[in-house]
């Protein structure tokens, strides 16, 4: 008799539970693009006709071709539930059926272009909710997104190309994936389908080749793509391993921002990190005065970032300066949190205002032991108005390992 040698791990009542939550959802499968034009609509129809051809129910939920000849002769033979019309402002729009899918209740629903905002009166904003509701009544999704669509690349993307995205989904959408699938082509074949109008109509294409479809630009979103979807793969193949590695190393890692125009990219940035090492999430805001004191501008503004927290499963907590310093503020933050790590955004302060009122850099260094301290270059130094640089307010995004 062979003897094996097994390694066995008692599961916690939460793992415990994660699986039979999971075990009681359908499968999401996501064709991931670095740009429009890459093929991910019709791979999904090719899938669709190989998975009826196996005798798997399958039915198109919501196709867009976007008028491209080649993906729209691939949805006949293919069962496609209607569309609901939704009235908006006296339009009339149509839009995913959800209801319709749950009562149809196939084995597999096509759903394209995840990050889509519904019609406002819809019951999800998002369509990625949608989604989700389809994927609890135990129904098998396939669906679609670009890379520049995920919400924690937003300000990579715009510095890349200078390109705002409106519509984003949450990165625990693609972590939640039971399959994510590249389909990967080269800026070069891109451009070619765009000259032949495989992507666009005739009129959009010289201004889409000027900007947005520039070799740079699809290069680098092709790079991007390439290497968060390696990424994710390797994250589903060893997460207990990547857990454990965390814990071993302990890293607690606090990211500082100003309310200014680099706070979003630098939580952003935090939450990459603190997903890469499966740490938990803390947004800290310190200020001077009550919240309900503030201009309503800026109110507005941490409610935003309330929401990104939200959306990263991070907690936002407010923290009084108390006529603290901002360098004591973080310090203390570091010390009490055991921080090992403190990422800042670039100093807008000349050489000499920093001789004359002190880094901030030096002296949290003074202030802490065995703590690296990194800074993250600003994309631009351009202040807020007057007003707003007369509020004292910091804030601190804190990681736990």
């Amino acid at each position: 008799m062979s003897s094996h040698n097994l390694s066995f791990h008692r599961k916690s009542p939460e793992e415990l539970l994660k699986q039979i939550e999971k075990l009681k959802r359908g499968k999401l499968k996501i064709y991931v693009g670095s740009a429009p034009g890459v093929g991910k609509t019709y791979r999904m129809l090719t899938e669709a006709h190989e998975l009826q051809n196996e005798q798997i129910d399958i039915v198109i939920g919501l196709i867009e071709t976007h008028g491209r000849a080649e993906t729209a002769a691939l949805i006949p033979g293919l069962e496609q539930l209607p569309l609901k019309e939704v009235e908006y402002g006296g339009k009339t729009y149509t839009d995913l059926d959800v209801d319709a899918i749950i009562e149809r209740n196939p084995e597999v629903v096509i759903i394209d272009e995840l990050a889509h905002s519904n019609v406002p009166g819809s019951l999800n904003k998002k369509r990625y909710e949608d989604v989700q509701r389809i994927l609890d009544h135990r129904i098998n999704v396939i669906t679609a997104v670009n890379i520049q669509h995920l919400e924690s690349l937003r300000t990579v993307i715009h510095d890349i190309t200078g390109v705002s995205v409106r519509e984003r989904i949450p990165d625990s959408i693609l972590d939640a994936a039971d399959e994510v699938i590249l389909i990967d082509t080269t800026a070069e074949t891109l451009q070619k389908r765009l000259k032949e109008g495989k992507i666009y109509k005739k009129e959009k294409i010289e201004q889409s080749l000027e900007n947005f479809f520039t070799t740079k630009n699809l290069s680098a979103l092709r790079e991007i793509a390439l290497r968060e979807v390696a990424d994710d793969v390797d994250d589903k193949a060893d997460k207990k391993a990547a857990r454990l590695r965390a814990a071993m190393m302990n890293e607690k890692i606090l990211v500082c921002i100003k309310n200014d125009a680099n706070a979003e990219k630098l939580i952003r940035r935090g939450f990459r990190i603190a997903d890469r090492l499966r740490s938990e999430l803390y947004i800290l805001t310190a200020i001077d005065r009550e919240l309900s004191e503030l201009p309503e501008k800026v109110q507005q503004e941490y409610k935003e970032w309330q929401e990104l927290a939200e959306q990263f499963h991070a907690r936002f907590l407010i923290e009084p300066i108390q006529e603290r310093k901002i360098s004591q503020v973080i310090t203390d933050v570091a010390n009490q949190k055991h921080i090992t790590q403190i990422i800042l955004g670039q100093s807008v302060k000349s050489r000499v205002e920093e001789l004359a009122k002190g880094s901030i850099v030096n002296a949290i260094m003074r202030q802490t032991d065995g703590v690296d301290i990194h800074i993250v270059a600003n994309s631009r130094k351009k202040l807020k108005n007057k007003a707003r640089k007369s509020i004292n307010r910091f804030s601190c995004l804190v990681l736990f390992g």
